[in-house]
């Protein structure tokens, strides 16, 4: 459950991100690497939680970061490349 509330936070992330730029009469493409560095840092801390507080083994945790990062991440790119 949590790792879905984070996904759900990434995508929330990359909706703010894109309505912030369509308000400024902006496109998303050249905020696309500012959302992905802004996301790859909240995947990382997500990450270290796992790590530091769970438990978990950073090889056990690694699938998770790559599912965590790359969903709303590459949905970022789709994005961009559309709008």
């Amino acid at each position: 459950m949590h790792t879905l509330l984070v996904i759900l936070g990434g995508f929330l992330l990359l909706a703010l991100m894109v309505f912030g730029a369509r308000s400024m009469d902006r496109a998303f493409k050249p905020i696309l690497p500012l959302y992905l560095l802004v996301w790859f840092g909240f995947s990382a801390l997500n990450m270290g939680v796992g790590i530091y507080h769970a438990g978990y083994s950073f090889m056990a945790e690694l699938p998770i970061f790559i599912l965590v990062f790359g969903l709303p991440a590459a949905t970022a790119v789709l994005v961009a490349r559309k709008f």
